[in-house]
């Protein structure tokens, strides 16, 4: 099952969890989490406080007529007043702050963690996925902790608060108050559920939308050369429509909410003014009694009628909330190794390899690999290689030719550990590779891809990805071993010249150059090589092969080959069909037993 499938049928199972999970990033600024609740309290309190004061205002109006009285009561509610401006100021400042704070955090945990995953994650999950996690539901998720916890606690304390003066006033209303609250809870909860599972549709619809986006953006050369541009547009069509519809009822039941909540609180006004009218009638309340609990009516029902609107934001949030706590607890790449590489005062790297009375042994770094009866799969049950077995000695040039899906880049995977095998053992100097720590390992290697991958930024920047402290010294001379100096160097800016998002002001051969050079400066012990002349002219791959020839040099080298004539000079040549190696040798050893690999050489069959 792709990742799009998996991302649809995402939903929430444990909200309660996932709440309190994500309030447990709180306690890394647990001051304006504390700060902004306490100062949401204090507006919440002066403003039933505030009400309460309508009471003693109109019945000294009607009653008394005492003016000095009036004139108090007035000051007292003024400053109620001002508490409530303060409260409301200083506490949604605090959440704001705790909401950007925390989701800097998640955001930074979330890139952190994926930096750590296997290959095999991305496998299963598309970019544009992964982006509209990183985009759509951090963006629900901040929206949702500035505006929803405040207005959840606001309307907590709002409603405790009230319902207790109420309870003071009038116990006869507020029963006929808590009856309403009753039907209003189950209305929100009706069109809650539905709110709920429509936003949770619309998000999963636009995550799909954003990956087709994302893959169509990116092979725009694919789609214009095969007039893909009209299937493209009706299969954009066809997922625009899918996620209106989704986004229509989510929205439909979102906005549903606050008219339904709004009309359900006027009814209730209604209610308590007629039976409030009749109790000031028999004496049983005062004028500003009925004054106040009607105020009180309005407030009570505020928030409410506050949350229900918030609850679109809040079950779009949850919904992302869960995605994001779902990439967060995908496992990450296991790296057990105890194996390190290290560096002696002469310079030369050895495995320093523990035993087990506690001592270790220093073995030289060569660059021996062996495979012994590895067997690997994708996924369970379906082998990709069966039992291959092979050596390449240091300084030695090891070719995989094959059909496509034979093998050829699952056993390279394999050397790097993007992948652990199912059976067999890959040893690396003699060791078992999955001794060997992973960042060592990968550290004494170096690929070079027939797809370059370049980064926005400078020349120099992108050759020195393969050693971050490399010098400029050293990245020259990367540089001129790949023959990638020349056409550099007559640049307008040189090594300085920026580069745009993957090399695309640069021809296929210059970017070709650079991913060698960024290859050399690494100054690997085992080169991986995807050959990568392919689709050039004849005068770059001329260079392009002359710049991995220098490379090659005094390296474990394993070569990728598309094109035979690549590969002739390779000290053995392994041909793989269906994930076994059918033949071995040298080109002239392999040509002499006239099977398959002579059968490509001549023409009788074809490389696919």
């Amino acid at each position: 099952m792709n990742g799009r499938g998996r991302h649809k049928q995402l939903k929430p199972k444990d909200p309660i969890n996932t709440l309190k999970r994500l309030f447990s990033y709180f306690r890394f600024n647990k001051f304006l989490f504390f700060g902004g609740i306490f100062f949401i309290i204090v507006s919440s309190v002066a403003q039933i406080g505030a009400n309460a004061m309508l009471s003693p205002i109109i019945d000294t109006l009607v009653e008394s007529h005492d003016r000095g009285l009036f004139i108090k009561y007035l000051i007292i509610m003024g400053i109620f007043v001002i508490l409530i401006s303060i409260g409301q100021y200083l506490g949604n400042l605090f959440m704001v702050r705790l909401s950007q704070k925390t989701v800097h955090r998640i955001r930074e945990e979330m890139f952190a963690h994926m930096e750590k995953l296997p290959i095999s994650f991305f496998d299963t999950h598309s970019h544009g996925e992964l982006m509209s996690t990183f985009t759509n539901d951090v963006d629900m998720l901040t929206q949702s902790l500035e505006q929803g916890v405040s207005q959840v606690v606001l309307s907590a304390v709002t409603l405790i608060g009230t319902l207790t003066m109420m309870i003071i006033l009038s116990p006869i209303l507020t029963l006929l108050v808590i009856g309403m609250l009753i039907t209003m809870f189950i209305t929100i909860k009706f069109i809650g559920q539905k709110s709920a599972r429509n936003f949770r549709n619309q998000q999963a619809t636009l995550a799909e939308m954003n990956g087709y986006i994302e893959e169509i953006m990116s092979g725009q050369k694919v789609v214009k050369v095969f007039n893909y541009e009209s299937r493209a547009i009706d299969e954009f069509s066809r997922r625009n429509e899918e996620l209106r519809k989704s986004s229509t009822q989510a929205a439909t039941y979102g906005t549903m909410l606050m008219p339904v909540m709004g009309n359900l609180s006027f009814v209730l006004y209604a209610l308590v003014s007629m039976v409030g009218s009749f109790l000031v009638m028999k004496n049983r309340l005062s004028v500003g009694n009925i004054a106040t609990f009607l105020q009180y009516t309005r407030t009570i029902s505020r928030p409410i009628t506050m949350v229900s609107n918030q609850f679109n934001t809040l079950f779009a949030a949850l919904a992302g909330a869960e995605r994001i706590f779902n990439v967060l607890d995908q496992e990450v790449e296991v790296d057990e190794g105890d194996v390190r590489l290290h560096r002696d005062e002469k310079g030369n790297y050895y495995w320093k390899v523990p035993k087990n009375n506690g001592e270790y042994d220093k073995v030289p770094l060569k660059g021996y690999i062996s495979f012994e009866n590895v067997s690997f799969g994708y996924v369970e049950g379906q082998r990709v290689l069966k039992n291959i077995n092979l050596y390449a000695k240091p300084g030695q040039k090891i070719a995989f030719v094959g059909s496509t899906g034979a093998g050829k880049t699952t056993i390279t995977n394999l050397i790097n550990r993007f992948y652990e095998i199912n059976e067999g053992k890959i040893l690396y100097d003699g060791i078992d590779i999955r001794r060997i720590n992973k960042f060592d390992l990968r550290s004494t290697m170096s690929i070079v891809l027939q797809d370059v991958h370049l980064f926005e930024g400078t020349i120099a920047d992108n050759i020195r990805y393969g050693r971050l402290d490399a010098t400029d010294e050293e990245v020259i001379e990367a540089a001129k071993l790949a023959n990638a100096h020349y056409f550099i160097k007559n640049l307008p800016q040189g090594y300085d010249t920026m580069i745009t998002a993957d090399g695309e002001n640069l021809s296929q051969g210059e970017r070709q150059l650079l991913s060698i050079a960024r290859a050399a400066v690494a100054n690997p012990t085992i080169l991986i090589l995807d050959e990568a002349t392919s689709s050039v002219d004849t005068r770059t791959e001329k260079l392009i092969s002359e710049g991995m020839d220098k490379l090659m040099e005094g390296r474990t080298t394993f070569v990728i080959a598309h094109r035979l004539s690549t590969v002739r000079d390779s000290n053995a040549i392994m041909v793989l069909e269906q994930g076994q190696i059918i033949e071995r040798g040298d080109h002239d050893d392999l040509m002499k037993q006239k099977g398959r690999y002579y059968a490509l050489n001549t023409g009788a069959v074809e490389l696919e």
